[in-house]
């Protein structure tokens, strides 16, 4: 209520929000629209001030810190100065509990946060014209015809001892009857109302009855002459003193007019008002609805991205208005190319199934929340290319435009809302791609694994000087004795958030960036220091093998950089296995021979890896200074039991032998496996049968003992 010494038509409003701000704001709104403001910034504060100032209206948020706005609500209804004061409550929950519990607690209404602003004002005023009308109501009889014809409100009494039921001449204008043909009654009153709402209306009296009390309800009238009518009801029920129900009465108000305004408020907060299409807001929700569904049902969702090609030709030759009207033809087309099937969400329409709705500029988003298959959401497409590309007449002109369209599927190229939308868009920029006026299907490549390589490439040059990597070995065992004679220094990244990473997921990355060759020279002096360490701790020499990626062999300086090693370490140089693939060393043959003949120079051992894969020439092979090969794993892989895989492995053993090579055979995982190669005469193996690659303490352990369960006696 207003206080006694306010000037006449200046109501105090109490705002109540612990967001600076959001007080800031309504404060300006509601003083242009000629309020008096008080600010409260928190439920504690909003109570004495209540008490102190006696405001018309409390404008109260509902998430503060020391109280929040339901406790204030409660409370304030327990004031008896407070009890009727209207309190519009503002909040950022949207979900259906939240509201029912603001009306529960004794909130008049409430607003979305934040609200439009310029609406707020009419709200509140409206609110306080209702809120008085219902004071005049209760103050006097006298009072009572004029604030039903403001206020638009009619009543009704019923004696429940004996059935008697009156009406007053306004509840006779709200519902269109003719007083002299209504016979007044309860049951009469419930055949008035439109029979959808019949049964939850008379479910709701039939509990306030019992209960006593106060109820609210809203509902819809089915007037006479065939006009929508929607009343607000507040009904109370007189209880006597054994608990029986004796006396019911209701006031109604004719709220048509404010329905039309909230269904206008919610137009313009969920919908465009260009094309009436539904906005980004409410396609997010109906987003979000429809995964949550999908997950439950275990079923297919997808969302179409599309875009109007060369739009902003159209405003800029032939102006905005023509750019609209373009729009809006657009958006028709939308509906009508889907099938009867998809339907299209407008005001009042069904929540459920498609929703084609426009995010903005030229930019228009589909959601199918039902798929069987990913060629219905193809099928969609194709139709909405099609109905797009046709001419559109613009100001008597006609004018072409063509649409491109990026399609993400559930849950194949995302599990939430914002990683399909993001997922559809690029692939709508991919159609662009493409030559526009076409649809694509999003492709993990395309941006997924982008963004993955770039997040891993700088992780990757970050992780050598936070000494992230680490070395393990793998033992090369000589096939006679079951001794570990070296040891193949294999890189991994030790990354503090993604743990271990192995080489192929971080190599060909290293590979593509450059990054491989400064790894690789840490790799070199790694390895070098830890086979010096196992000599200094009193074991035999043991030789280490390094591999040399393409890139790295590639460098002006590569002989260098190993020298540097050798010498920084002081490892023999015969204790230095470097290994190159077989394609790296034929890609530039005669300047290898060179580069490989200058290693030599350093005393260093030189291996063929992976030999058998590439494309090696038997004359190149005999002029490059070569120590040993080592048969591919995948050649082994199918010995002793595939007769192919045995001939090439015997080949390769024989070439060695001609060749006088030493030969050491990978991926020897079975005893089979290592029988036939120790009956070929290969002198080395290495791979799972003995051990996987390990840190280095774990490698020692297995360098001091026969890694072979038995050997055979030595001729």
């Amino acid at each position: 209520m207003s206080r006694p010494d306010s000037p006449a038509g200046e109501d105090l409003v109490l705002v109540v929000d612990d967001d600076r701000t959001m007080r800031l704001l309504a404060r300006h709104s509601l003083e242009v629209a000629g309020f008096r403001v008080e600010e409260a910034r928190g439920g504690q504060e909003a109570l004495r001030l209540v008490e102190e100032h006696r405001p018309s209206l409390v404008l109260l948020d509902v998430d503060m810190p020391d109280l929040d706005g339901f406790s204030v609500c409660t409370r304030l209804r327990e004031l008896s100065h407070a009890r009727d004061t209207p309190v519009l409550m503002m909040t950022a929950l949207n979900d259906v509990d939240s509201v029912r519990r603001a009306y529960e607690v004794g909130a008049t209404d409430f607003v979305d946060k934040p609200p439009n602003w310029v609406i707020l004002s009419h709200r509140v005023r409206y609110m306080l014209r209702s809120s008085r009308a219902m004071s005049d109501l209760r103050s006097s009889e006298a009072k009572l015809a004029n604030a039903q014809s403001l206020a638009n409100l009619g009543w009704w009494e019923w004696d429940l001892t004996n059935g008697a039921f009156f009406c007053s001449e306004r509840f006779y204008t709200i519902f269109g009857v003719d007083p002299q043909a209504f016979q007044p009654s309860y049951e009469a009153l419930l055949g008035c109302i439109r029979d959808e709402e019949q049964f939850s209306v008379r479910q709701a009296m039939d509990e306030v009855l019992c209960s006593g009390g106060t109820r609210t309800l809203d509902y819809e009238v089915r007037r006479r002459e065939g006009s929508r009518c929607i009343v607000h009801q507040q009904t109370r029920v007189t209880l006597d003193d054994d608990g029986r129900p004796v006396f019911a009465a209701g006031a109604i108000q004719d709220v048509t007019d404010r329905k039309r305004d909230e269904e206008q408020i919610r137009f313009l907060a969920y919908f465009d008002g260009l094309t009436g299409l539904p906005n980004r807001r409410l396609f997010r929700d109906r987003l979000d609805l429809a995964l949550d569904a999908a997950r439950r049902h275990g079923r297919l969702a997808s969302i179409l991205f599309l875009d109007l090609d060369r739009f902003k030709r159209i405003n800029d030759t032939l102006g905005h208005g023509a750019g609209d009207a373009l729009l809006k033809t657009a958006a028709e087309r939308l509906e009508t190319c889907l099938r009867s099937s998809d339907c299209v969400g407008r005001p009042g329409g069904d929540d459920s199934g498609p929703l084609v709705a426009r995010l903005g500029g030229d930019e228009f988003i589909i959601l199918l929340g039902e798929v069987r298959h990913v060629q219905d959401a193809a099928r969609v497409a194709r139709r909405v290319v099609e109905a797009l590309i046709r001419p559109f007449i613009v100001n008597d002109q006609e004018v072409t435009v063509t649409a491109s369209v990026g399609i993400a599927m559930y849950p194949y190229d995302a599990e939430d809302a914002e990683g399909l939308l993001k997922n559809a868009d690029a692939a709508m920029y991919h159609a662009k791609d493409q030559g526009r006026n076409n649809y694509q299907f999003y492709a993990e490549s395309m941006n997924a694994t982008a963004f993955e390589r770039l997040v891993l490439e700088s992780h990757l040059r970050k992780a050598l000087e936070r000494q992230e990597f680490v070395l393990h070995y793998q033992p090369q065992v000589n096939v006679g004795t079951g001794r570990v004679v070296g040891a193949e220094a294999l890189i991994r990244w030790q990354h503090p958030e993604l743990g271990l990473v192995p080489p192929m997921g971080f190599i060909p990355i290293a590979e593509e960036t450059g990054l491989v060759v400064p790894m690789g020279a840490w790799v070199l002096h790694a390895a070098c220091a830890q086979a010096v360490a196992w000599q200094a701790g009193g074991k035999p020499p043991l030789r280490v093998a390094v591999n040399v990626s393409g890139r790295q062999f590639a460098q002006t300086d590569f002989v260098e950089t190993v020298a540097g090693a050798l010498e920084r370490s002081g490892l023999a140089p015969h204790l230095l296995d470097l290994e190159l693939t077989e394609t790296v060393v034929m890609e530039d043959a005669e300047e290898n021979i060179r580069s490989l003949g200058r290693l030599k120079k350093l005393g260093v051992r030189l291996s063929v890896d992976d030999f058998g894969t590439g494309y090696s020439s038997l004359s190149y092979l005999k002029r490059f200074p070569l120590n040993a090969l080592k048969i591919d794993r995948s050649f082994l892989s199918g010995v002793p039991g595939d007769a192919d895989h045995v001939a090439i492995t015997t080949a390769i053993i024989a070439m060695a032998r001609s060749l006088r090579l030493d030969l050491i055979a990978e991926g020897v995982e079975t005893e089979a496996q290592l029988a036939f190669i120790r009956e070929q005469g290969c002198q080395e193996f290495q791979g799972y049968l003995v051990s996987p690659p390990v840190p280095a303490d774990r490698f020692l352990q297995l360098a001091q003992v026969s890694v072979l369960p038995s050997t055979p006696p030595e001729e």
